[in-house]
């Protein structure tokens, strides 16, 4: 804590730093200096310039005799302490005669481990975001952080050791993170994220990239899933109070939201499909980022001129069924979400502990041709913990703590495909999200508990013979092909895939306790 108090003492000696405004006057401030617009309904919409997304290969951590152990290095990229030193003395400089914004706030429901996180922005909007995504400081902090995040400071790549312009580097001893040559606000979010994933580890609570909810009976469930497979869209649901959108804590209190807010994606976002997101987009003071707004002030959700990750930053008080303490108990339920896009994998499954490991370990999902340049055909993407760039430990650190919890708290697990049926992308179809929504109410329900089952022979999980209200035939991927061999021949390249990521997880790991 010493550390960081010292970084604001610093800065408040030669900037000068606004601190404790509402929503309002952020907004106001923001508007006065031109940093974006407001559309009709009172959301703030903002232009990220050159860096509409992370820039992970610019993602740095100081190695150190409290890292070096601990850090799976292969995934991580390493700055000297003394490259960190002279990039935070020149961004001090850089702040000099500025005006900053400061946000104190705190990340972390389980009051067992709630982080103290200062954040200091060049810009009210950066200020808002944050306010946005994360939760009010309680009286008693396991640990402190400050962020300092400059857009218009450009790191040099000879003096500071990064990779370009851009830096994102983490101190975790001082617990101090530099933010520079990017505006998108999705860094500092991840930032924090970030030091918890490596702090938490170290006293035994397992830090989840996942949503949560929980039902009338107090039942806790998880959702895990990579960008695009319907995670939020999934949880968000009015009968089932959000424990949390996207970063949470699982120790033996049960399960913790670490943020105070949502960051979805609103591509092609539907007031019919997603209600709940939607209404959060029509909220005054949450931030639009990329998003085109029309002559009349409405954001068009449909354009994507600037980029396909469009986002809105807004508090989780402005939904309307939410778990008021942000903490839930032992989960029941665990799901894993993928957007199979070879069409392979079923509509649901049921994973036995061990291969809930080894999936969660995996973090499968698959691109579909035209997401991304010189992609013309499915692509397999393997996301470690389903969250890899922020999962500082080796995979298996994490990988152990899951499988300790799911043997404490007896939790099912069931893998869900939202992705393709009856042929890979471009020739089968995407499933259909009522249907997937009917699944995960029945997964979640526990009226699949006694339902007959059946060993599926490519990866020996167990698929429901029926689901009430759905076809059977929709539950068996290989009937829905035209060409049964075809699909053999597909889901032995899925499992080839599966098995050569596995390979690449089998290096020794640093033991991640203290």
């Amino acid at each position: 804590m010493a550390q960081t108090a010292e970084l604001l003492r610093r800065l408040d000696g030669i900037a000068t730093i606004r601190r404790g405004d509402n929503r309002a006057q952020l907004v106001t401030a923001a508007l006065l200096a031109g940093e974006g617009q407001l559309t009709s309904s009172g959301a703030f919409a903002v232009t990220t310039g050159t860096h509409t997304g992370r820039s992970p290969k610019d993602k740095f951590i100081v190695r150190d005799a409290l890292t070096a152990p601990h850090v799976w290095w292969d995934n991580a990229g390493a700055i000297a302490p003394e490259h960190f030193d002279l990039l935070l003395a020149d961004m001090l400089e850089h702040a000099r005669g500025r005006d900053l914004y400061l946000e104190e706030l705190g990340a972390g429901a389980d009051p067992a481990f709630h982080f103290a996180v200062d954040v200091v922005t060049e810009t009210a909007w950066h200020a808002l975001f944050i306010r946005n995504l994360l939760r009010d400081r309680a009286a008693e902090v396991a640990m402190h952080a400050t962020i300092l995040q400059l857009p218009s400071f450009v790191a040099d790549p000879a003096r500071h050791g990064t990779r370009s312009g851009t830096v994102i580097a983490l101190d975790m001893s001082r617990n101090i993170v530099l933010i520079g040559g990017s505006a998108y606000a999705g860094e500092i979010k991840k930032a924090v994220f970030s030091l918890i994933n490596f702090h938490a580890p170290l006293r035994g609570i397992f830090p989840m990239h996942c949503s949560a909810n929980i039902g009338e009976g107090a039942d806790t469930a998880l959702f895990f899933g990579l960008s695009g497979t319907g995670k939020t869209t999934l949880s968000s649901d009015a009968a089932r109070p959000l424990i949390g959108d996207d970063e949470h804590l699982w120790s033996d209190g049960g399960v913790a939201n670490i943020e105070g807010g949502c960051y979805a994606k609103t591509a092609h976002l539907s007031p019919l499909a997603e209600p709940e997101i939607f209404g959060a987009t029509q909220t005054f003071g949450t931030v639009l980022e990329n998003v085109v707004l029309g002559g009349d002030g409405e954001p068009d959700f449909a354009d994507l001129r600037l980029t396909e990750n469009t986002r809105a930053a807004y508090s989780i008080e402005v939904l309307g069924a939410v778990a008021p303490a942000g903490v839930g108990d032992q989960p029941k339920t665990v799901v894993f979400l993928t957007a199979d896009a070879f069409g392979v994998l079923p509509p649901i499954a049921r994973l036995t502990p061990e291969q809930a490991v080894e999936h969660f370990l995996a973090g499968y999902t698959a691109k579909v041709a035209g997401t991304e340049r010189g992609i013309t055909e499915p692509t397999a993407t393997f996301s470690a913990c389903f969250g890899a760039p922020f999962m500082s430990h080796h995979p298996r650190v994490y990988g152990d703590l899951f499988a300790e919890r799911l043997a404490a708290s007896g939790a099912t697990v069931w893998l869900i495909n939202t992705g393709w049926i009856g042929g890979a992308y471009g020739v089968g179809k995407r499933i259909d999200i009522a249907a997937t929504r009917r699944l995960v109410a029945a997964a979640l329900s526990g009226e699949l508990a006694e339902t007959p089952m059946r060993t599926d022979p490519n990866f020996g999980f167990t698929i429901p013979l029926a689901v009430a209200g759905l076809p059977k035939r929709l539950l068996d991927p290989r009937a829905n092909w035209p060409d049964a061999q075809a699909y053999d021949a597909a889901a032995a390249r899925l499992v080839k895939l599966f098995e050569d990521n596995a390979r690449r997880l089998e290096q020794p790991r640093a033991v991640a306790a203290e």
